[in-house]
């Protein structure tokens, strides 16, 4: 079994200066195809669930079940952390009690004070059993499970009251989004991050990690660049959404399917399966963690 802290594959990424990639599953399938995609590439791997996903996945236990005894059933070698990926407050009280050992609560709606108020809380009940923290600051621009973000920039304070609240990873808002990026999209707010990163790095007295949700899109070299600024987690969901819808049409419209011969749910999903692998391995290369584990 490799099940571990998410903070104990991050914060060596951030201190060695290449990323963790943040894969979301949505069912079996996905979790199988991740899985092997880390294991294929040596590389440590978060496993992350949505609210949405969880619910449709039967709930928080069942999720951490599921990647514990697929960790197990597949014999995988490297580092794995199951992570919930923006939770509200009694979502991520519920994923502690089942067994994530990751969990973000992003309490980006509310006041800071608020916020700042309820991390501390949940902060303290997961570190008493090992599990570790993200936070956000700044919204997320774009939709995730219904959750709208209008993306502001992360005021730098407001980063530095987050992590002084004891959050092991923090998630900023620096221009990304989640979804498929527009055509008019003016990239990362690179120099945003550079001083955001210093910023939180001098308040911590080390190398703080950072976030940055909506991977999908964003160029190979703009993420290597943040890279080296403190992003040490990186979030992926839509190419691979996209990756497997396009996988999947392809084998419905082809000429064997359109004949009836093929309804076994086995050999309909697995290209859109295999899809899903070669994009986490894809993405592996360009963090730099393929061969970390």
């Amino acid at each position: 079994m490799t099940i571990v802290s998410g903070k104990t594959i991050i914060q060596n990424a951030r201190d060695n200066g290449y990323a963790i990639g943040a894969f979301n599953t949505n069912n079996l399938e996905w979790t199988q195809a991740i899985l092997r995609a880390a294991q294929a590439k040596d590389a440590p791997i978060l496993i992350t669930a949505s609210m949405g996903a969880v619910k449709y996945m039967g709930g928080a236990k069942t999720v951490a079940d599921l990647v514990r005894n697929l960790d197990h059933g597949l014999n995988i070698t490297v580092p794995v952390a199951i992570h919930l990926d923006h939770g509200d407050y009694e979502m991520t009280k519920e994923a502690i009690a089942a067994g994530f050992t990751s969990v973000m609560f992003d309490g980006s709606d509310l006041s800071i004070a608020e916020n700042l108020e309820k991390t501390r809380e949940i902060v303290e009940l997961a570190h008493s059993r090992g599990i570790s923290v993200e936070a956000e600051v700044g919204s997320i621009g774009g939709e995730e499970d219904g959750i709208v973000g209008a993306g502001e920039i992360a005021s730098i304070d407001e980063s530095k009251y987050m992590v002084s609240a004891g959050v092991d990873f923090l998630a900023a808002g620096i221009g990304n989004m989640h979804g498929v990026y527009p055509a008019d999209w003016q990239g990362l707010k690179l120099s945003h991050l550079k001083e955001l990163g210093a910023a939180v790095d001098a308040l911590k007295g080390g190398k703080m990690p950072i976030v940055l949700h909506g991977g999908s899109g964003v160029p190979d070299e703009q993420i290597r660049e943040a890279i080296s600024y403190g992003v040490a987690k990186v979030n992926v969901n839509t190419e691979a959404q996209l990756a497997f819808h396009q996988a999947v049409r392809d084998y419905v419209l082809s000429d064997e399917d359109l004949k009836g011969k093929n309804y076994d749910p086995r050999k309909f999903l697995k290209p859109g399966v295999m899809a899903i692998q070669k994009a986490v391995e894809d993405r592996i290369d360009v963090f730099g963690s393929a061969g970390k584990a």
